[in-house]
């Protein structure tokens, strides 16, 4: 995500903030059926630039960037935040893959690394298309064999000498389990951004925060997609699905609907941009949402699907 698009919902998220103050918490979300009866919305933090790319391990500890300063952080699942790694590569979405190491989305040069977490060695995995830069990567998602999808879009970066991007087109990607080279698996999105998989491997969404449109995939075998359809009439960053199969979208809020696309409820976030989000805890219950110089956690009556 980019500062840019701050501008277009910084008063919607100003008056959402004063709502949000004067009215009781319990009383925003008690109405949403997937969020925990007398839930609050708890900001952990609000030290921070820009927050994104949340992923929990296999224990249920939460990873997340902060962007501008080039770090990766920790939440644990007993409520403790630590630095994880300092320059990280300008990390953006990360997710865990099953080896234990960190997939991470890092724009500071446009590649995809591997973070092993033991010794922070960074592997990396994708750093062309073709022998031409790539324009950043975005968010990720790793499949039960091993493969990443990715998404890469163009926002122009401040830490970045060039001012306009080497690929033709904003696609979304696949690495198959042992590729040096990914394959498109769409060209279609304008600005392809947060992706998720459903647990059985069959099915995939992804927003297309240009477009102003969520889509949902057929995955295929072979790691292609097919049988493209508008999920919803609304564009996202960071996306995620919960045990029911209810998606969660982000950016003025977090705004979940059900598997038919039926609107469900919208939890307000008190800050100007909300990125992206996960489950996390020890019991997969805890929204863990991170939203421009905040992190934030919500319980939940439903699992998250990571």
């Amino acid at each position: 995500m980019t500062k840019k698009f701050f501008t277009l919902i910084i008063s919607t998220q100003l008056v959402s903030g004063i709502a949000f103050c004067q009215e009781q918490k319990t009383a925003i979300v008690d109405t949403i059926p997937v969020v925990a009866p007398g839930a609050t919305l708890v900001q952990v933090s609000k030290d921070f630039s820009f927050t994104e790319g949340p992923t929990p391990d296999k224990k249920g500890n939460i990873y997340f960037t902060d962007q501008p300063n080039n770090r990766i952080w920790k939440y644990d699942t007993n409520g403790n935040l630590s630095v994880f790694m300092e320059n990280a590569g300008r990390s953006n979405g990360l997710f865990f893959d099953k080896k234990g190491r960190i997939i991470s989305c890092a724009d500071e040069k446009n590649e995809l690394w591997a973070i092993n977490t033991s010794n922070k060695k960074v592997t990396v995995l994708v750093d062309n298309i073709d022998g031409k830069k790539m324009n950043g990567p975005n968010d990720c998602w790793v499949d039960k064999k091993g493969g990443i999808y990715f998404s890469d879009p163009y926002y122009q970066r401040d830490y970045w000498e060039r001012k306009k991007p080497d690929l033709p087109k904003e696609n979304l990607y696949y690495l198959p389990p042992g590729a040096k080279q990914p394959i498109v698996v769409d060209s279609n999105c304008r600005k392809p951004n947060g992706l998720v998989i459903t647990p059985d491997g069959k099915t995939m969404y992804v927003s297309d925060l240009g477009g102003n449109k969520t889509y949902r995939y057929t995955i295929n075998e072979d790691g292609t997609l097919s049988n493209r359809e508008v999920f919803i009439n609304r564009g996202s960053d960071g996306i995620t699905l919960d045990s029911e199969g209810n998606l969660y979208i982000t950016g003025n809020g977090v705004t979940i609907y059900d598997s038919s696309g039926k609107y469900i409820g919208r939890i307000p976030i008190p800050s100007r941009w909300t990125a992206n989000l996960c489950f996390g805890g020890k019991d997969r219950k805890t929204l863990f949402i991170t939203a421009s110089e905040s992190v934030y956690t919500l319980r939940m009556k439903v699992k998250g699907v990571q």
